[in-house]
């Protein structure tokens, strides 16, 4: 890969990070907090939390496939950063996060909380919910903080 071209593919990657984490960021600060308070903004309640659940999972949804295609362009990047020895323990660790706790969250935490909500609003009210909801915003934060490590380790290095 010609160096100018490599440049410019970092360039990509790290506005790449940086909209993945804002998305997230924004998703998970902005957004739920005004789906499952709408009372406040509507002045009176017009959803049930079950339907407040299932808007937020839409978005999550949606977010889904910028996560993939986040955690596909990282294992490019990154493994060709790998392969020519310019990779440190730091950036393979929050590489490592990422990929691991973006397709946890594709591939488990969305298609199990859909399956829990095709099941119905009794089954959103269970501790195995409870769970596996918490299980994913646990998860989601590790993944926007490996992002932003990766997003700072590598805008250190293409500012050198």
């Amino acid at each position: 890969m010609t160096k100018k071209i490599f440049r410019i593919t970092t360039i990509a990657y790290i506005i790449i990070l940086g909209i993945a984490l804002g998305a997230g960021l924004l998703a998970g600060i902005v957004v739920a907090p005004t789906i499952f308070h709408s009372e406040v903004l509507l002045g009176s309640e017009l959803l049930s939390r079950f339907q407040e659940g299932l808007l937020m999972t839409q978005v999550f949804e949606r977010l889904a496939y910028l996560v993939n295609f986040t955690v596909l362009f990282v294992i490019i990047y990154e493994v060709i950063k790998w392969k020519s020895f310019e990779s440190d323990r730091w950036t393979t660790l929050a590489t490592f996060l990422v990929v691991a706790t973006g397709l946890m969250f594709t591939s488990y935490y969305i298609p199990d909380i859909l399956e829990m909500q095709r099941a119905g609003e009794a089954m959103t009210q269970t501790p195995a919910f409870e769970n596996t909801h918490k299980g994913s915003e646990l998860n989601f934060k590790i993944f926007a903080f490996a992002t932003l490590a990766l997003l700072i380790l590598n805008l250190k290095k293409a500012l050198r």
